[in-house]
C-alpha cells in the first residue's frame, strides 16, 4: 500500500483515522467540512440533546439530496428522450 495517505478527519467531535489513495483526500476533507457545517446548523436551529441525533439528521439531508438528484436526472433523461422522439418523427415524415 505504498500509494496510499494518512490523514484524520474530525466530525462532531471525534478523530477518525483513515487511509486513503491521495486522489481521495480533498473530496473526504470536503466532505467532513460540510458535515461540520451541517452540524453547527443543526444545533443552532434545533433544541439537540445529542451529537447522534445530529449526525443521523446530517445523514437523512445527505441520503435526500442524493436521491433527489437521481429523481431530476431521470426526469431530465425521460424529458431529453422525448424530445428526440418528437424529433425523429419530424425528420421521419419529412423524409418521405
Amino acid at each position: 500500500m505504498s500509494n496510499t495517505l494518512k490523514i484524520k478527519l474530525s466530525i462532531a467531535d471525534r478523530v477518525y483515522p483513515l487511509t486513503i489513495h491521495p486522489n481521495q483526500e480533498e473530496g473526504l476533507r470536503k466532505a467532513a467540512k460540510k458535515i461540520e457545517g451541517m452540524i453547527k446548523q443543526f444545533e443552532q436551529s434545533y433544541a439537540v440533546r445529542d451529537k447522534q441525533d445530529v449526525l443521523a439528521m446530517c445523514a437523512l439531508q445527505f441520503a435526500a439530496q442524493t436521491e433527489q438528484k437521481d429523481i431530476n436526472s431521470k426526469s431530465e433523461t425521460l424529458m431529453a428522450e422525448e424530445k428526440l422522439r418528437e424529433l425523429d418523427d419530424l425528420l421521419q415524415k419529412h423524409m418521405v
